[in-house]
């Protein structure tokens, strides 16, 4: 962990200095205030500007007529979840809003994919990707986005035994549908349409709920002047400017209570979301889509976890799909099997290759958000002394303790953005 004073007493890290700031307004604050009330004065009072710069491979754009196979090789490469999706077709002296349309991510490619598994099931989809016809690949397309804007999709059937067979993933990302299909074709699987971003203006508070009440993955922050993306915020930059923080009063006064203190994890142990072993491994993307999660816990017959599948895995099957081909039956476990061995060879580590990661009830805060740093991970699931898997605690939950939203805080900012369903705030 990295120490907040060196010798001379000054901030060693951006995240550190950004922390700082927060101390400096907490000292200010109104002493009957709570905790949390205090941090949301704080963060509310400064600008996502003053966030840390994410490094230029990381703040990668991609044009709308680029394949959706191209946008999958480039976010392998840049071990990025999503990119901003330029429209080609806009005027070159467009506004921001006229010049983004949304935001292609792992997340809508499973959606993709699981619609491809299902056409499978019929003679139009078995032939579309059996012979590749160029032909038939926009009124698939059109067909498979239909009615898919995220995150209210749930009409998902059950897997055919070959859309769950290791040789579906092979036929997929050799077909002239994959290879044609643009990025644009897939905008019904946006999670935001069009375009969601923050201006260097709004506050940091408003960044930490879109990550946490609302479920965004990283959020784009633009410079309204230029009309172009400045900055984007991802999950793990936050958990890392948290790691920064550790040691300063505002962080400590709940960075040092155990996870049972802050009612952590939130969701009771018969409620997480889990795939078992045994199971079609596009079940652990569907269940992922359904419920917004960015992961999900594989468990054995025991009941006691043996893995985790994320949604930036299923670059795995697009990338890597001939060595799934000798399974009939892609389960999960054959899934988890054939990935770390498909590591070991190329001598890669990710955050998959690190296995399953786990905590206590009585570890502190503190420790949970070093341990996520320090695998570059998003969520940790939290054990008994037993091994049984108690619940998950994610980012999402960690902002949770830290701040809340004000009633009315959004207003109209989403206004436009996404058609909002009944009964939902997004």
């Amino acid at each position: 962990m990295t120490m907040i004073m060196d010798g001379s007493e000054s901030p060693r890290s951006p995240e550190a200095r950004l922390g700082m700031k927060v101390e400096d307004l907490w000292d200010t604050q109104e002493p009957q205030l709570t905790p949390t009330e205090k941090l949301n004065a704080c963060f509310e009072s400064i600008p996502v500007s003053s966030f840390p710069l994410a490094p230029p491979s990381q703040v990668i754009e991609i044009n709308s007529d680029t394949s959706v196979a191209e946008a999958v090789q480039l976010m392998a490469k840049h071990k990025i979840l999503s990119l901003p999706v330029v429209d080609v077709d806009a005027p070159k002296d467009a506004s921001w809003m006229e010049r983004y349309i949304g935001i292609i991510e792992f997340a809508g490619i499973a959606v993709w994919i699981l619609h491809q598994s299902e056409e499978k099931e019929g003679s139009a989809g078995s032939e579309l990707i059996a012979t590749g016809s160029e032909e038939s690949t926009s009124p698939a397309v059109a067909a498979a986005t239909k009615g898919m804007y995220s995150p209210r999709y749930r009409s998902f059937n059950s897997f055919s035994a070959a859309s769950a067979s290791g040789h579906f993933f092979e036929a997929l990302t050799s077909s002239a549908l994959y290879k044609n299909t643009k990025v644009r074709d897939i905008s019904g699987s946006f999670r935001w349409a069009p375009f969601l971003a923050l201006q260097t203006s709004n506050s940091f508070l408003t960044m930490l709920l879109l990550l946490s009440s609302y479920r965004m993955k990283s959020v784009p922050v633009v410079d309204s002047g230029e009309g172009k993306i400045e900055n984007i915020i991802t999950q793990s930059a936050v958990i890392h400017m948290l790691e920064e923080c550790a040691g300063l009063q505002w962080f400590e006064r709940l960075g040092s209570k155990k996870l049972s203190e802050l009612g952590l994890p939130l969701m009771k142990p018969g409620n997480v979301v889990k795939v078992h072993e045994d199971e079609p491994v596009l079940q652990a993307f569907k269940l992922m889509r359904q419920e917004g999660f960015g992961g999900v816990p594989v468990v054995g017959s025991d009941g006691k976890a043996v893995g985790n599948i994320s949604i930036r895995d299923i670059q795995f099957l697009l990338l890597a799909p001939a060595i799934y081909k000798e399974y009939r039956y892609m389960t999960a476990k054959n899934f988890l099997t054939a990935i770390r061995h498909y590591l070991e060879e190329h001598e890669q580590s990710t955050p998959f290759s690190s296995g399953m990661i786990t905590c206590k009830r009585d570890d502190t805060l503190k420790e949970v958000i070093i341990k996520l740093d320090s695998r570059k991970i998003h969520r940790v699931y939290v054990v008994d002394e037993a091994g049984n898997l108690e619940g998950v605690v994610t980012l999402r939950d960690i902002i949770s303790k830290l701040v809340y939203e004000p009633p009315g805080y959004f207003g109209d900012f989403f206004y436009g953005v996404l058609p909002l369903p009944a009964n939902s705030r997004v």
